[in-house]
């Protein structure tokens, strides 16, 4: 591949529905060294093409990149993008030929570079190879949001089309101050960063990061900004509240009818499940030694008593390495557990417990407040309640909280630093429904 620029261009991508927010983030971005700065598709969807007259006017002498996403009306878009005061505009490669033949038109006539998005093209060197030819400026491998969510990264995908096509190669999808280290080596010439200066408490600091790992070719460890995936899963669901999970996943709804009885420490770890007769603590018990070190012992109890756990089955727990138990039924011995630091959620509360006779089962799917758990479901209790994230689908739902927990840090450091509200930092009225 040519050598394009002597250092890769940085280039932060505005993915706001804000404008004021995203001129915010723009001005200490740019102040600490960013490159390029780009209007995204949420903000040019919620503001207009206003949003790159405003960045236009306000950094004169940066290039500007209006992500239009342009899929049709090829020559329109990028006249209007142009017009606007944009240095380059996007069209997604999945538009057809005649869309980007117009697009590249319409740059030479209005003196707009056109850069071609190759979100969601799953054969992306054969199409790189296809729209070079029609006389492009860009290209760029991105893996979308919603992908990111599930583990995907786009470096591999990268490291082929750089190795095939003459033009510049730009990379989006998850870049962070230990990522963009493989952004550099498959041989990305523009490195397009989101959430992890947007959503930065300290912009200066990320780009600084972010910069210093490029000219050093040497990653630099952050805690955030970042997609897990098997064994990351743990250390971020010990991050993340079950508030940020219900935000990040639809509003997620949490097991509602228990009692959080014992939590010095938050409990995560993953489902063994016991349905049991009201107080018949038999399987309670015998789960202890069969499940694993980590797990969660959920009980169905039928809601109700006598109790099916207590101190002596807590002994029993820390000794296995449990790591907390919820009963949809009774416990007893509450202050001893509690003194135990053991965490633990339960229905009721009561002194009397019943008689292990042994029926139930261990190991199948149970029901409680209409949430259906089995053995290998993730869960999570805080001071806020219990959430439930099947196994299927728990690398997506933690990430997607992860991003959640992201935008909140930075939307605290804009209220205590512009010592204002929440409504007037989100513009909340002017979003409301009408």
């Amino acid at each position: 591949m040519k050598t394009h620029f002597d250092t890769p261009i940085l280039q932060v991508a505005l993915d706001f529905v804000n404008l004021r927010r995203a001129m915010n983030v723009a001005r200490e971005a740019v102040s600490a060294g960013i490159d390029w700065v780009e209007a995204g598709t949420p903000l040019i969807k919620s503001e207009g093409l206003d949003s790159v007259r405003f960045l236009r006017k306000e950094f004169p002498s940066v290039t500007i990149v209006a992500d239009m996403k342009t899929m049709d009306a090829g020559r329109i878009e990028m006249e209007a993008a142009a017009k606007a005061g944009a240095d380059i505009a996007t069209v997604l490669g999945e538009a057809s030929e005649g869309t980007v033949r117009e697009c590249v038109e319409a740059g030479k006539n209005y003196g707009i570079k056109i850069w071609v998005d190759f979100l969601t093209i799953t054969d992306c060197t054969a199409r790189a190879i296809s729209v070079q030819k029609l006389g492009v400026d860009y290209i760029g491998v991105h893996t979308a949001i919603d992908d990111q969510m599930r583990g995907f990264r786009p470096f591999e995908t990268l490291r082929e089309v750089c190795s095939k096509i003459e033009i510049p190669v730009s990379v989006a999808g998850g870049i962070n101050s230990e990522t963009v280290f493989d952004a550099v080596n498959a041989g990305a010439s523009i490195i397009v960063i989101g959430g992890a200066i947007c959503k930065a408490q300290n912009i200066r600091k990320a780009v600084a990061d972010i910069k210093k790992a490029v000219q050093n070719k040497k990653r630099i460890t952050t805690s955030l900004y970042k997609r897990v995936a098997d064994r990351g899963v743990y250390e971020a669901l010990k991050k993340v509240s079950t508030a940020n999970l219900s935000d990040g996943n639809h509003r997620l709804k949490g097991i509602s009818n228990l009692k959080r009885i014992s939590l010095k420490t938050k409990m995560v770890g993953q489902a063994i499940t016991v349905r049991t007769y009201p107080g018949d603590w038999a399987k309670p018990v015998e789960a202890i030694d069969k499940a694993e070190k980590g797990n969660i012992i959920v009980v169905d109890a039928g809601g109700t008593g006598p109790a099916v756990w207590g101190e002596l089955a807590t002994h029993s727990a820390i000794q296995q390495g449990i790591a907390g138990v919820v009963v949809n039924g009774a416990i007893r011995d509450s202050s001893e557990i509690d003194k135990l630091k053991f965490p633990t959620f339960a229905k009721l509360v009561m002194p009397n417990a019943g008689e292990p006779k042994g029926f139930g089962e261990i190991g199948v799917p149970i029901t409680v407040s209409g949430i259906t758990i089995c053995t290998g479901d993730w869960i999570v209790g805080d001071e806020d309640g219990l959430v439930v994230l099947p196994k299927q689908k728990v690398e997506e739902m933690v990430n997607l909280a992860m991003d959640c927990c992201e935008r909140e840090n930075r939307l605290r450091e804009e209220i205590v630093s512009a010592k204002t509200s929440l409504g007037k930092v989100m513009e909340l009225l002017r979003w409301e429904k009408r």
